[in-house]
């Protein structure tokens, strides 16, 4: 053997085991604890919406005042520590309802404090959530292009 195929082999080998001492996740509890958790913050939503409803608000300002709830929440949370907690526990559970979007932002916000908040809070509270906002705009923009070409 030379000393590619050598290579080669080790690392065949190495890879090996390393899937022998991986520790294969809990798919089942892990789906339960996502759906659990996620199913609760969206139940908390509709509560918070209802009660907006007959506060005397009408759909789209109870719906504008849910979101601007949750976001609140979920950077309290965050900023509390609690939220960090819960998303280990619930995973995407906790992390695609948009209180995972303010945590994205809060936990940037603090991590990059340190650095100032000119270099550090302004310029990187985005790096986390940015790529998210430039696929959702792009997609959106893209998707309503094909609704207006398809229409036509």
């Amino acid at each position: 053997m030379n000393d590619d195929e050598l290579k080669q082999v080790e690392i065949a080998d190495y890879k090996n085991q390393i899937e022998k001492i991986k520790p294969q996740p809990k798919l089942l509890k892990n789906c339960i604890w996502a759906f659990t958790i996620g199913g609760f913050i969206c139940l908390l939503a509709q509560i918070i919406f209802n009660y907006l409803l007959t506060s005397g608000l009408d759909k789209i300002q109870a719906g504008n005042a849910v979101a601007v709830i949750m976001i609140f929440l979920g950077a309290l949370l965050t900023g509390l520590g609690v939220y960090d907690k819960i998303v280990e526990k619930a995973g995407a559970g906790a992390i695609v309802p948009i209180t995972g979007f303010a945590n994205a932002i809060v936990a940037s916000a603090m991590e990059f404090k340190r650095e100032g908040y000119v270099f550090g809070v302004g310029a990187k509270i985005f790096s986390v959530a940015g790529p998210t906002l430039l696929f959702g705009f792009v997609f959106s923009a893209l998707i309503g292009l094909i609704k207006v070409f398809v229409n036509a």
